[in-house]
């Protein structure tokens, strides 16, 4: 899952990004309410942490203005873009939660709060959002819940690492559709992470030892899938 954040704080931005790729998040960091038009004009994410107090730009430095994270949401939602958004700020009024969520926020969550309980918030925001009432993915025997991050095959626990279980999310999420090495490349890396040009192969390949070789499929230059495509 790649995720944007967008957060002027650099204590509470180095904090979340850290804490949300240890969930096996890919995570971009903005940090203006002009990078985060731009970025969201012309990138694609699962998920978006709009903090509301921005600046309208990096030269503004601390200088937040009222309304710059509740513009960047009204124009996401202008353009008929429905990607996720979890407002995350200070303002915990009823009046701003009210602004946000008619706004288009998907979810609202003061500051500060526990990063488990926005783990689970952002779990079920995507949820949701793919129109599933189960939080777990099942098929072919095999079972992943993102909540406690467990998968099974047949009943049998199955040890992942963060990386081959955000490939494995990736898959089941959409069975039968191709995912490319670019598409799932973007799953499991952030801006600035180095990516070892054999490094989905790798993870395929180790998904395969662990749940069967045939459980993957793979047209050569296309993409990878599970089941039928």
């Amino acid at each position: 899952m790649r995720l944007l954040l967008v957060e002027d704080d650099r204590m509470i931005g180095d904090s979340l990004r850290g804490a949300l790729r240890l969930e096996g998040y890919a995570v971009d960091w903005v940090r203006d309410a002009a990078s985060a038009h731009s970025t969201l004009a012309s990138e694609r994410f699962d998920l978006v942490l709009l903090d509301l107090g921005l600046p309208d730009s990096a030269a503004r430095g601390a200088n937040a203005t009222p309304d710059g994270g509740l513009a960047v949401l009204r124009a996401l939602r202008a353009r008929q873009d429905a990607t996720p958004v979890i407002v995350l700020t200070a303002r915990d009024g009823p009046g701003d939660k009210v602004a946000g969520l008619d706004a288009g926020a998907d979810d609202y969550l003061v500051k500060p709060f526990d990063l488990d309980e926005l783990a689970a918030r952002i779990r079920a925001v995507l949820r949701r959002h793919s129109g599933r009432a189960q939080p777990a993915l099942a098929f072919g025997g095999v079972t992943l819940d993102p909540a406690t991050r467990q998968v099974t095959r047949d009943g049998v626990p199955v040890l992942l690492s963060a990386r081959e279980f955000a490939v494995l999310e990736a898959l089941l999420q959409r069975p039968g559709a191709l995912l490319s090495r670019a598409q799932l490349e973007d799953r499991l890396y952030g801006w600035g992470e180095e990516i070892e040009s054999n490094a989905v192969s790798v993870y395929i390949h180790q998904l395969r030892r662990k749940l069967g070789a045939d459980f993957i499929h793979n047209i050569r230059g296309v993409g990878y899938f599970v089941g039928k495509p």
